[in-house]
Parts: C-alpha cells; sequence; structure tokens
C-alpha cells in the first residue's frame, strides 16, 4: 500500500490509523532518512494505540516503553546501534516475541533479527512535491 501525505499531521493521522488497527505481538519496522517524519509518525502510531504519555525518540536509551489502556507499546530507534549484538543485550526478543506492541525506527539497521511477519513502513519525501511532501509504502 503506498500513501502519500502533504503536511506533518496527515502523516501524523497514517500513524494513528495504524496504531488503531495494530495488534497485540505485531512489530512496525519504519525506515527512511534523516528528517523524514518517523518520529512524527511513530507519535501518531502511539496516539492511536491509546498512550497520552509524550513520545520522544528513544535515541540514547534504544526503547522506551509505555504501558498504558490496551497492550504495552515499545518504541525502539535504533540509530546509534553498531552490532545486532547490542539489540540481543538489551533483550530484543523479550519485546519482539511478547503480547506488546513495537514499533522500531531505523528497523533497516537489524533486519537480520526482525520477525518474518513484520510490517515494514518507509517514509521517503520528495521535495520537487514540497517540503512536506511524503510518500508512506507499508507492506
Amino acid at each position: 500500500m503506498i500513501l502519500e501525505t502533504y503536511t506533518t499531521e496527515e502523516t501524523y493521522k497514517i500513524g494513528e490509523q495504524l496504531g488503531r488497527e495494530a495488534k497485540k505481538g505485531q512489530v512496525f519496522c519504519l525506515t527512511g532518512d534523516l528528517g523524514v517524519g518517523k518520529t512524527v509518525f511513530s507519535k501518531g502510531f502511539a496516539t492511536g494505540l491509546g498512550i497520552t504519555q509524550h513520545i520522544s525518540s528513544p535515541t540514547y536509551t534504544i526503547v522506551h516503553e509505555y504501558d498504558e489502556d490496551k497492550v504495552p507499546f515499545y518504541h525502539f530507534d535504533v540509530y546509534r546501534i553498531e552490532d545486532v549484538e547490542e539489540m540481543e543485550e538489551i533483550g530484543y526478543e523479550e519485546y519482539f516475541y511478547s503480547q506488546g506492541i513495537s514499533l522500531v525506527e531505523w528497523a533497516d539497521k537489524i533486519k537480520e533479527i526482525i520477525p518474518q511477519e513484520a510490517i515494514w513502513i518507509k517514509i521517503e519525501k520528495d521535495l520537487e512535491k514540497g517540503l512536506e511532501y511524503r510518500k508512506i509504502t507499508i507492506d
């Protein structure tokens, strides 16, 4: 599925809709360059899950855990991961194979450990179509 957005709010809303539809145990993988809107999408996704806490990118802690409403939410940012072994050290399997919902920013850096059934979301920008234009591909 390919979606296009022209504002930050539209990108947020697509994340929110996907969050509303998410099921226990699912893993969502976000990819895209710096500044394409992965964190905006993630904030919308968390809202869709019913999370009311402030959502920020967990760049330095790797994962933030939110345990509100219907299901635990695990928000990963693996931008700074140098090696898959670092994911093993934080016990990624306990998150990915739990009843919680995981959202992984920069997931392409650790694709060899991502569950096969994960949902991949690629966010791209095209400045020729506008500063806030985004193409969101969901596989």
